[in-house]
């Protein structure tokens, strides 16, 4: 199956099987369904299997801790369902999602501590990344800052990546009539928190820098690589409390996710930003660690 096929003809991984994209269907008495009680993970494959999968495995099992959801599968397990899925769709470079719900359990807001898990994987056909791919997204990102604040730890913690994902959904909402393709999202003081979708980072004459992660700012697994590299390059980062300010005035600015990798920024809020020398040096150091460990 080429990277053109279309969605009807992909096989998905639903509790064990592989089954027809239009089969693969879970009961609307699970509780991912009716809650959003459920955990999930964004990879990206290349060469045919996945980028950073220990840290996402990592992060799954950290969202599954939070949920008291006790899926008693092993990582090794969920590994091999990802590369099955892949393998049995002829894809290399693909989009990969991972989700494991609560399962079905009574309709009633507190859940039972016995889990039966529902544990899907989707996969989609993606342009390769390395020295030589193409780019997901057609231009630099324009960002606009939204009125929708993030959820507080206190309330969801932001390092729990559930299905419940209205948080960014009522961000993107807003971008309707504009011409952004991210929303920047605000803590409760007015601090900068991250994307809808991505961690965002600014450079400024002292080097990098990127929201904290004290605040409610998802641990980006592209974020950490990012971060990484800039430390071998001898480039500062410095994890903050930031304003929104911050990034308007910036030298450069980027936004990172396992799709967009790394993704220059064009404006915020009308006022240009644009990439550069920083943001073009780690978004080719990033490009040659997918080269170097995939092809």
């Amino acid at each position: 199956m080429s990277d053109e096929a279309r969605a009807d003809d992909l096989l998905y991984h639903v509790d064990g099987d592989l089954r027809p994209a239009d089969e693969a269907t879970v009961s609307v008495e699970d509780r991912g369904f009716q809650y959003g009680d459920a955990a999930f993970e964004t990879l990206r494959a290349y060469g045919g299997d996945v980028f950073g999968w220990d840290a996402h495995a990592d992060r799954l099992a950290e969202t599954c801790d939070l949920l008291a959801i006790d899926h008693g599968l092993a990582r090794e397990d969920l590994h091999d369902r990802i590369r099955e899925t892949l393998d049995a769709n002829d894809l290399d470079d693909a989009y990969v999602r991972l989700s494991i719900s609560r399962g079905v359990q009574p309709g009633k807001l507190d859940p039972d501590p016995e889990v039966d898990p529902t544990v899907v994987i989707v996969v989609k056909p993606l342009p390769r990344g390395g020295l030589d791919g193409e780019s997901v997204w057609d231009g630099p990102a324009t960002l606009r800052t939204v009125s929708t604040q993030r959820i507080p730890d206190a309330a969801v913690p932001a390092r729990a990546k559930t299905h419940n994902y209205l948080n960014g959904i009522l961000a993107r909402i807003e971008l309707r009539g504009t011409d952004a393709d991210e929303a920047v999202m605000l803590d409760a003081a007015g601090h900068v928190a991250e994307g809808a979708t991505s961690n965002v980072f600014a450079v400024d004459g002292d080097g990098l820098l990127t929201p904290a992660l004290s605040g409610p700012v998802l641990p980006g697994i592209t974020r950490a690589t990012v971060i990484d590299i800039a430390e071998e390059e001898g480039i500062p980062v410095r994890e903050v409390t930031i304003g929104p300010d911050a990034l308007r005035t910036a030298e450069e600015m980027f936004c990172t996710n396992s799709t967009w990798e790394v993704r220059p920024v064009e404006s915020v809020d009308g006022a240009s930003v644009g990439g550069g020398p920083v943001t073009d040096l780690l978004a080719q150091r990033y490009r040659e660690r997918v080269e170097e460990t995939f092809y």
